[in-house]
């Protein structure tokens, strides 16, 4: 199957779902799918908080358990839906797991915006050469997700 066959809008619209889920537990609203085949093979949610655990970004989480579970040509042929751009760390890992894509909806410029934080820097710098960055896709139903989150 070829990605541009792929239903990206359901896929961002379950990471967003996601995010919520994590917003109403106490968690950040960050959630990722991974995809292959155009079918979601893993999902989770952000979960710094209430896993006490920093390291706990979806994004990051998806990408060990990825390199856990499936071969390297597997995760070549995987994509990542996320409804934010992954940050610095989850960049990292992401290059490590060898992912085809990841495509977001949110940028990681916006989110700064929001938290008032700075910008950092942006996952395509650090994915280059590895995983292709689609995004943003759908921003402003993925913003919506930020807007109602009290930052």
């Amino acid at each position: 199957m070829q990605f541009d066959d792929f239903d990206h809008d359901a896929h961002l619209r379950r990471a967003f779902d996601l995010a919520r889920e994590a917003a109403a537990r106490g968690d950040e609203p960050f959630g990722s799918v991974l995809v292959h085949d155009d079918e979601v093979v893993m999902a989770d949610s952000n979960r710094i908080v209430t896993a006490d655990d920093i390291r706990h970004h979806p994004e990051l989480h998806l990408a060990y358990r990825a390199c856990r579970e499936f071969d390297p040509d597997e995760r070549a042929e995987m994509v990542m839906y996320t409804s934010t751009e992954p940050c610095p760390m989850c960049a990292g890992g992401m290059v490590r797991a060898g992912f085809d894509r990841v495509v977001y909806s949110v940028g990681s410029d916006e989110v700064a915006a929001f938290t008032g934080d700075e910008p950092s820097v942006r996952s395509a710098e650090i994915l280059t050469g590895v995983t292709d960055v689609v995004g943003p896709v759908l921003n402003d139903e993925g913003r919506r997700v930020h807007e109602v989150f009290d930052w």
